[in-house]
């Protein structure tokens, strides 16, 4: 038996890239998914796809900034699978731009989706791993958090700020909750859609050229979920080999 079978795993930002990919590996190996995201088509074909294929999902729309969103997403996992194993906080967004650009407006919603998105789930999640007496929060950062390049400043800090955050949390966890962050280099995603023009093409050749597959990101998460109680993965970087 695998060490995800049985296990209900809510993940934001499952519509695509690395959520979606999570979701489809976790339930092919037995694990119950519950899948949050803002695109609702997204997460119906996706769920329709789980099931199709035997696996168990279900799903809400879902967006990250607003709090109540979380504490619903939890609370669907708990009335449809009576409990709730994991959390992935994988929504993100990488509004990347020079400072000089002023985009505040980019800052802000970098600000409340890739922190205050997690800071909600862990409000949300937090209470009901304590009543149960276990529980895992996944958090996906970025090797952006461990190193701050040009055009990055804002993204890298928020990125830098959930992993400070999740270290903290571990260490208040006590000995039945469990923590990692997983924080992936460049990965073929739609991550730079709504990059500024240039930035994006720059971004997109990056991953063309040396880009993981989300499938790749979607294993280690799952290395981490699957290990036996008392064993917590802390930290996981993920790159490309040819990633500086």
């Amino acid at each position: 038996m695998s060490g995800i079978e049985g296990k209900v795993v809510a993940i934001t930002g499952a519509g695509s890239g690395i959520g979606e990919a999570t979701a489809l590996l976790l339930a092919e190996r037995g694990g119950r998914v519950v899948l949050g995201a803002r695109r609702s088509e997204r997460l119906e074909a996706l769920a329709a796809r789980i099931v199709a294929a035997g696996g168990e999902a279900a799903w809400a729309r879902t967006d990250v900034r607003r709090r109540e969103d979380l504490s619903g997403l939890v609370d669907l996992a708990r009335d449809r699978y009576g409990k709730l194993d994991v959390l992935v906080g994988n929504a993100g967004v990488g509004l990347i731009s020079p400072l000089d650009d002023l985009r505040v407006e980019d800052w802000e919603e970098m600000i409340d989706v890739n922190l205050k998105g997690v800071l909600y789930g862990i409000a949300a999640a937090l209470p009901v791993f304590r009543e149960q007496g276990f529980g895992h929060f996944v958090n996906i950062v970025s090797t952006a958090g461990q190193r701050v390049v040009p055009l990055q400043s804002v993204y890298a800090g928020t990125k830098s700020a959930v992993s400070t955050i999740s270290e903290g949390l571990r260490q208040e966890a006590g000995d039945s909750l469990r923590v990692t962050v997983v924080s992936p280099g460049f990965v073929r995603t739609d991550l730079a859609e709504r990059m500024e023009p240039g930035v994006k093409a720059r971004i997109v050749d990056q991953m063309d050229r040396i880009g993981l597959s989300p499938e790749a990101v979607a294993r280690a998460i799952a290395f981490a979920i699957e290990q036996p109680d008392g064993v917590d993965v802390g930290d996981i970087v993920v790159r490309p080999t040819a990633q500086a």
